[in-house]
């Protein structure tokens, strides 16, 4: 039997790799020699999740720290000389670069590094222009990229930061598609998260499922929902996600501590319950690759309203699936949340060709195949 051949996943994140990445790293685990390399200080921790697969960490942190990030540098380059890996997989900003420029320094034989979201869409100046400069870097440095929807593609095309025919897309996009057997409509969770939070059953629930920070739009949709709840006081805010900003104190100051329709749950493993107890999610967001959230939303069966960017603009199908508002205008989002609000039938109908969309185009089965067919593509050319 020929020996499995040596690949490695870097994903700077757990939390990425809990919400998203589960089901491919099992899935590759079976057929390749699979590493994952990541910020944590417990490597058993995916033996916890009920998978097997050797994990090394490494202190890829999100915020630029030239010391630490070149201590993980050093310490990939080791780890990619002494494994010998056939084949490096970047899943995220941060990771790309160190481990292309790790694994390019350790001649590894295959670079791939997925885009999906680029910090650097809502900076200006020479800081936007440095950044941007960082993702040519690891352009030039990959030899296989991936991208996880088509406008990003073209952004990122417009942007010169790759050329035609560089980037593919695997399926319809998304880094992982939507585990259906879970997102789906359930109304015992329906019931118990309403009645965690006191909300009653007639009463209507606007989600945010994600991280609390302001590139998300958190601030925005509390301003929105603020305007909402004058008119439709038997109208419910949750935010749920771990606060990276300290972004849940700013709401509580700004619009009260003890505001009974706005609630706060911070991070959780199973997203598809909130989602269930929810009519209508939202995903305000000023940069995004795609907005998978709104994918695993409309799989429920609820209407999605999203900031018109690239990413978010292949997760929404507008008037179709769910409602694009102007980025950054809390004017229009406030519009569309209206719009939901007030129309049942619009809800419905939103709900339900959504759900048909997913089920369709967006199935965890179908980018896994897709996934397993380009590995095997590069490792047997």
């Amino acid at each position: 039997m020929m020996d499995k051949k040596k690949i490695c996943l870097v994903i700077a994140s757990p939390l990425t790799i809990h919400f998203f990445l589960l089901g491919q790293i099992e899935a590759l685990a079976r057929k390749y020699d699979l590493t994952v390399i990541t910020n944590t200080d417990d490597p058993g921790f995916l033996e916890y999740l009920g998978v097997s697969v050797r994990v090394i960490p490494v202190g890829i942190e999100r915020k630029v720290s030239l010391w630490r990030d070149l201590s993980a540098l050093v310490r990939l380059v080791l780890v990619f000389s002494l494994q010998r890996f056939d084949l490096v997989h970047s899943l995220s900003p941060k990771s790309g670069l160190l481990a292309m420029v790790a694994a390019w320094i350790a001649r590894v034989p295959v670079r791939v590094h997925t885009f999906q979201g680029e910090v650097w869409a809502t900076r200006k100046g020479l800081w936007r222009a440095f950044l941007k400069m960082l993702d040519k870097v690891v352009v030039r440095l990959a030899n296989h990229l991936l991208v996880v929807s088509s406008s990003e593609e073209e952004f990122l095309i417009e942007q010169r930061v790759v050329s035609h025919g560089q980037l593919k897309m695997l399926a319809h996009g998304s880094i992982c598609g939507v585990d259906l057997s879970r997102f789906k409509p359930d109304p015992v969770s329906r019931n118990q998260i309403r009645t965690l939070f006191g909300i009653p059953e007639a009463d209507m629930v606007v989600l945010y499922v994600g991280r609390l920070n302001i590139d998300k739009g958190v601030l925005d949709l509390a301003e929105a929902f603020n305007r909402i709840v004058a008119d439709y006081r038997s109208t419910h805010l949750l935010l749920v996600g771990p606060d990276e900003e300290g972004v849940k104190e700013k709401i509580k100051q700004r619009y009260g501590s003890d505001c009974p329709w706005m609630h706060f749950a911070d991070y959780t493993a199973v997203p598809e319950q909130y989602m269930a107890a929810s009519d209508i999610l939202c995903l305000p967001s000023y940069r995004e690759g795609f907005g998978l959230v709104l994918i695993e939303a409309a799989a429920i069966g609820i209407p999605t309203i999203g900031s018109r960017i690239y990413g978010i603009t292949d997760a929404i199908v507008d008037a179709e699936t769910g409602l694009l508002f102007t980025v950054g205008s809390v004017d229009d989002l406030t519009e569309k949340m209206r719009c939901l609000i007030v129309d049942p039938t619009l809800r419905r109908r939103l709900g339900e060709h959504g759900r048909v969309r997913a089920y369709q185009d967006f199935s965890k089965e179908l980018v896994l195949s897709e996934l397993l067919k380009y590995y095997e593509s590069l490792l047997s050319a």
